[in-house]
């Protein structure tokens, strides 16, 4: 009668032992979803595609613009000011950009990988946060501080007001940057794509164009000039020195308001993404 072989018992572990891994098991952090959305973010082409051409419009447009100016027109605005043409187009590139950072993973369904990998799924949407924000902010930034360099280089700027361009630089970044954060939180509460950025869409345009329709009522007035004060375009202008309404005051206001909103947005993000099932 034929036994059954035995598998030969391994040297130095008992029977019925459990196996130990040589490989050292660390506890995972928010360091590692990091590592993990900046390797997603940047290996994925239609992110190098979609800042490229925030790139192009922001240093392009400026660079047209600065051409065409003098060195007087910088007198009383940051000689930054032309980076402002392109940045009202590059706007859309960076809230495209952040509702896809995450609604690209829910339409493939890589989602379910990356919760399988990060059961902890409030760190893998404050990595995807920080990694797009830092992003976002230094691609903005790098724009519009060679925007203006290449002004003052092509102008002669006289002194005064204008030579104070750091501060056009921050919040002008800071601005775009937390428009592609609030994309990215929309995208997550939304989880497709389409709908999330004609949402975006419609944050950004609808309050720039409401104020022409608004403002013929007597009664609806007072709406039709508080969103001309706080639309998008505006806000970005009062940033730069330059609003084009009278009563925006200097662009701080409508940054913390931003602000206020992209955090709320976040907050509710954040809440149905435990809530829900992938």
């Amino acid at each position: 009668m034929t036994t059954p072989t035995q598998q030969p018992e391994q040297p130095g572990v008992l029977p019925g032992a459990m196996y130990t891994s040589p490989i050292p098991v660390r506890p995972t952090h928010l360091g590692h979803a990091l590592a993990s959305e900046w390797t997603k973010i940047r290996s994925v082409r239609s992110t190098v595609w979609t800042l490229c051409v925030f790139v192009v419009l922001v240093v392009g447009i400026g660079l047209l613009v600065a051409w065409k100016t003098s060195g007087e027109t910088y007198a009383d605005v940051p000689y930054t000011i032309p980076a402002l043409f392109g940045l009202m187009l590059g706007q859309i590139c960076l809230i495209t950009l952040g509702v896809l950072v995450v609604t690209s993973e829910y339409g493939t369904g890589m989602i379910r990988t990356t919760f399988t990998a990060a059961p902890q799924r409030h760190r893998v949407l404050a990595a995807k946060f920080l990694v797009f924000f830092a992003l976002a902010y230094t691609v903005s930034a790098v724009s519009i501080t060679v925007v203006g360099l290449a002004t003052a280089a092509i102008n002669v700027i006289p002194a005064g007001p204008g030579e104070n361009w750091g501060t056009s630089v921050v919040l002008g970044s800071l601005y775009v940057s937390l428009l592609g954060v609030l994309g990215l939180a929309v995208g997550s509460m939304l989880r497709h794509s389409a709908g999330a950025i004609t949402a975006m869409l419609g944050v950004v345009l609808i309050p720039a164009i409401m104020p022409a329709f608004l403002m013929i009522s007597p009664s609806l007035r007072g709406l039709g000039e508080m969103m001309l004060e706080y639309n998008a375009p505006n806000s970005l202008s009062a940033l730069f020195g330059n609003a084009m309404y009278a009563g925006a005051a200097g662009g701080v206001p409508q940054l913390l308001v931003l602000l206020g909103i992209t955090l709320m947005a976040m907050a509710g993000a954040f809440t149905l993404l435990e809530k829900r099932d992938v």
